[in-house]
């Protein structure tokens, strides 16, 4: 038998017909009387759960338990903004007879994620800093149309008729500068994705561009953000009420109050009882309440300390390394308070010194 689930204010959030209850953790000391709530180095590590639920080549889905939304959402919001990658900054252009003006090519240019690996470029500290091989990279981009003198007179596509008539991702070219041929020989810099179509041209139309990529993060333009999505929501709860089973006549409409997999329905005594692995599958549309003969048979509420995280890789990094990341950014940060904490303490000694991460 499945352990009987009850909802408890002190660990759920109420999902109500038309509003939410219990939203805000009360697991601080004071709040109850009598009972200790102290934070605890060894019960947070006993509770602390990270589980990797689906992964593929660019996004990775996996469970963290055991921690405050606060914590969580600082991971999401790291993830988008801090975490550093590199992209194209700087554009010289020397030619562009293309449809496409200058700035809105080299905007393009700028999105397009590049596989290098941030670790191994310093990040420019100001805009006007000088260009040196430990914190630039230098692409090419030189491409001209040209018909395709073969061509069959009757032919209207593009790809028969011309040659170079799309500028790909693929014909920005590496220029090494410096040590970087010996640092970078195991995997040359380029763009992640081979394919993306910059711009279109026609015959006697060419591009002549020199670029320069930086390192940066997601705060201070977009397209340094390392993932196209980082998202997370709390585990789903359906609890059936024991006192008032659903009627069997009604079990099947019941079933399609909830996204498919979520109840069972046994075929014989119709029966309902809840698929606890399909449950994460659920998308909480409260469609259950809009039936008063439902009334008393269900509650529906989340896990306030289990997130369900969403991510899609964008760049460099894969996506099992994002998490491990963002938790780098933030001890960063935790290690520049606790300096700044510790000078405080030594009546301001140093105070000047002390610089926030990210600042």
């Amino acid at each position: 038998m499945p352990p009987v689930i009850t909802y408890d204010p002190r660990k759920h959030v109420g999902v109500h017909p038309e509003r939410v209850s219990h939203v805000s953790s009360t697991n601080f000391p004071g709040h109850f009387p009598n009972e200790d709530h102290s934070w605890d180095l060894e019960r947070f590590r006993k509770g602390l759960t990270v589980k990797i639920e689906r992964l593929s080549n660019r996004t990775i889905e996996f469970d963290l338990v055991g921690v405050d939304a606060s914590i969580a959402n600082a991971f999401r919001r790291i993830l988008i903004a801090e975490v550093p990658t590199i992209c194209v900054e700087r554009v010289y252009v020397w030619d562009n007879t293309s449809v496409v003006v200058d700035e809105v090519l080299a905007q393009r240019i700028g999105l397009v994620p590049l596989n290098v690996d941030p670790a191994f470029m310093d990040m420019k500290q100001g805009p006007n800093d000088q260009a040196t091989d430990r914190n630039t990279l230098v692409f090419r981009l030189q491409v001209a149309c040209e018909r395709r003198k073969n061509a069959p007179k009757d032919a209207t596509d593009p790809n028969k008729l011309y040659i170079n008539h799309e500028v790909l991702s693929s014909h920005l070219k590496w220029v090494p500068q410096g040590e970087q041929e010996v640092v970078m020989a195991d995997n040359p810099p380029a763009p992640t994705n081979l394919n993306i179509v910059l711009t279109k041209l026609r015959p006697g139309q060419e591009i002549d561009m020199e670029l320069h990529a930086v390192k940066g993060v997601g705060k201070d333009h977009a397209k340094f953000c390392p993932v196209a999505t980082a998202s997370y929501r709390l585990l789903p709860l359906v609890i059936l009420n024991p006192e008032k089973p659903v009627p069997p006549e009604l079990a099947d409409k019941f079933q399609k109050c909830f996204s498919p997999g979520v109840i069972r329905v046994d075929p014989r005594t119709k029966a309902v009882n809840v698929d606890a692995k399909n449950t994460r599958n659920e998308t909480m549309s409260r469609e259950v309440y809009r039936h008063p003969e439902f009334e008393g048979c269900v509650q529906l509420a989340r896990v306030r300390d289990h997130f369900l995280f969403n991510i899609e890789s964008e760049g460099f990094y894969p996506p099992q390394r994002l998490l491990p990341e963002a938790i780098a950014v933030m001890r960063a940060k935790i290690a520049t308070i606790k300096r700044a904490a510790e000078t405080l303490l030594n009546n301001g000694d140093g105070l000047g010194d002390v610089e926030m991460a990210g600042a």
